[in-house]
């Protein structure tokens, strides 16, 4: 893994993946979108893990995206396809996450950054952190249709448009009204605010919150209500067997 993007395990169960790249606010290059996906497969060989916050250092940027230097070679459309489609790879497998993720950002979240921060269940932002895409006025890209679809669920078709034809930023008061974010804060109370929402979420049953989380989906980006196997799961598992039994003592 990349000493830009750091993982560590507390004792509570929280695992924390930092990207740490401030410099250059925390632009992601390909071989740091592939650390971070070690940095998860790690957490999901690691059963004590119960929640996994990401979060970028410096106070000034969550992720902006990934890092334009990427882009310098490109010349034909199928290199778009190709990058697109290892994007997908990326938040595709942060959006499978088995146990609750939350995204903790302080400053600015743009780009693959936002998209990352979709694919997470809940995000927590300071109180001067911003939210955008602005390619319509910088590489003249675009975004794939399954981080649109993801945007227009997390935020409305509305406020996608406004940053991606207005290239606009979403301030924290608006991401928080629509419910978009979680919960805003001052940054000096950011880690200890996440951390809590952590810690309630690590104290429900993580059976139900893995077959919603997946449910939820399945339904955003295969438009599939097939449920037969999550349904079979949960109802076969030991923590509803539990879960009934402890019901029925009270």
């Amino acid at each position: 893994m990349s000493d830009l993007v750091q993982l560590s395990i507390q004792a509570s169960g929280a695992a924390e993946i930092t990207i740490h790249r401030p410099e250059r606010h925390n632009a992601m290059t390909q071989g740091m979108y592939e650390s971070l996906l070690e940095c998860i497969a790690e957490c999901g060989r690691n059963s004590q893990v119960r929640a996994i916050l990401f979060r970028g250092a410096g106070g000034k940027s969550f992720i902006s995206g990934t890092d334009i230097a990427h882009f310098a070679d490109f010349q034909r459309g199928e290199q778009g396809i190709a990058y697109e489609a290892f994007v997908e790879k990326v938040i595709d497998t942060v959006e499978r996450i088995a146990v609750p993720t939350i995204a903790v950002i302080d400053g600015w979240a743009v780009g693959g950054g936002l998209a990352l921060a979709t694919a997470c269940d809940f995000r927590l932002c300071s109180n001067g952190s911003r939210f955008g895409a602005p390619i319509a006025k910088t590489l003249s890209n675009t975004l794939s249709s399954r981080n649109i679809a993801r945007l227009q669920a997390a935020l409305g078709v509305p406020r996608v448009k406004k940053m991606l034809l207005l290239a606009e930023y979403l301030d924290a008061t608006e991401v928080l009204d629509c419910g978009f974010v979680y919960e805003a804060c001052a940054p000096e109370q950011l880690t200890e605010r996440a951390h809590a929402l952590a810690e309630r979420l690590m104290a429900l049953s993580g059976v139900t919150q893995h077959a919603v989380k997946e449910s939820l989906r399945r339904i955003v980006i295969e438009q599939s209500l097939e449920d037969d196997d999550l349904v079979h799961a949960v109802y076969a598992s030991a923590s509803f067997h539990q879960g009934v039994a402890k019901f029925l003592k009270r």
